[in-house]
């Protein structure tokens, strides 16, 4: 029993030294919005859905180091802040429209984030300051 917990301490630490991408590209393109908006975004969604992620102690860490920077890589992928200018003003519209449905249907911020970042959780005001926000982009992203 003692030699297999050896081995798994090994592989474990062994793993740490695997390098896991935690770059953040330029900016090349934010958002143009509010700074009322902006700073819910910045608080709420820019750790996942931006080149200016913050990269805590922990996702520096096997297997946390994996898992976050996968999550990060697809939430880039569906929406990145840091690029959102370069996107069609209709794929833009549609995409502030999308925001809202999923902090409507409790989506996002994800459940899993908010354990370890608290402070990003939306109140009641942020949600109808972004509620009210997309509604002007809803009929133009039909």
């Amino acid at each position: 029993m003692k030699r297999i917990f050896l081995i798994l301490l090994g592989v474990f630490l062994l793993l740490q030294f695997f390098p896991i991408d935690r770059s953040n590209p330029p900016v090349k393109s934010e958002i143009q919005t509010s700074a009322e908006i902006k700073e819910i975004l910045k608080r709420s969604c820019y750790d996942c859905h931006s080149n200016e992620t913050v990269w805590p102690a922990y996702s520096y860490i096997f297997p946390a180091s994996l898992l976050i920077s996968h999550h990060v890589e697809e939430g880039r992928e569906e929406l990145n802040f840091s690029e959102f200018g370069l996107l069609a003003e209709k794929k833009q519209n549609k995409k502030i429209y999308e925001i809202w449905e999923q902090v409507d249907e409790g989506e996002m911020p994800p459940k899993d984030y908010l354990l370890l970042h608290p402070n990003s959780k939306l109140s009641d005001k942020d949600k109808e300051i972004l509620k009210q926000w997309s509604d002007r982009f809803s009929e133009e992203s039909e």
